[in-house]
């Protein structure tokens, strides 16, 4: 699997990922240097794992950069519109519903860890993940997205 290049429609909303993080964090996620395209560009081959989701009852990841792609083993394709819930184990699905409920209420937490899995059932723990709230450029909330760079693969 190779996950794809970062499509145009996908700018205006790495755009509000990072315009997002730097209100709500009070620092920048990527240097800001050059056109929009090139962020979006640059945010898509980081080394970091960036994701986010939309507002729906049951939300949709609507990004993965390409470190997120790998490490959930998908495609652009498969990612998207695939209900974010899907990334934890049933199990470990309240620890991720109170995760999400505090970041609605505080904007953004910095000190997530917790286990994740792949398409392919393969479990691993983040650490120290950001997950903060998206908004568009007039305020309405559009979802929530995280990032980290630390993941440790767990034992089947």
């Amino acid at each position: 699997m190779q996950p794809t290049d970062p499509q145009p429609c996908q700018t205006a909303h790495v755009q509000m990922l990072l315009d997002s993080f730097a209100r709500l964090v009070g620092r920048e996620l990527l240097s800001r240097i050059g056109p929009p395209e090139e962020q979006a560009r640059r945010l898509f081959e980081a080394t970091f794992v960036v994701v986010s989701h939309g507002t729906e009852i049951d939300p949709l990841l609507n990004y993965g950069n390409r470190s997120a792609l790998t490490l959930w083993e998908m495609t652009a394709e498969e990612f998207h519109g695939t209900p974010s819930r899907l990334t934890a184990e049933p199990v470990h699905r309240d620890e991720r519903a109170r995760l999400l409920a505090r970041t609605a209420l505080n904007g953004f937490v910095d000190d997530y860890s917790g286990v994740r899995i792949s398409q392919s059932g393969r479990r691993f723990r983040i650490e120290r993940a950001i997950v903060w709230n998206l908004s568009d450029a007039t305020g309405m909330p559009s979802g929530q997205a995280a990032t980290f760079a630390d993941w440790t693969p767990l034992p089947d």
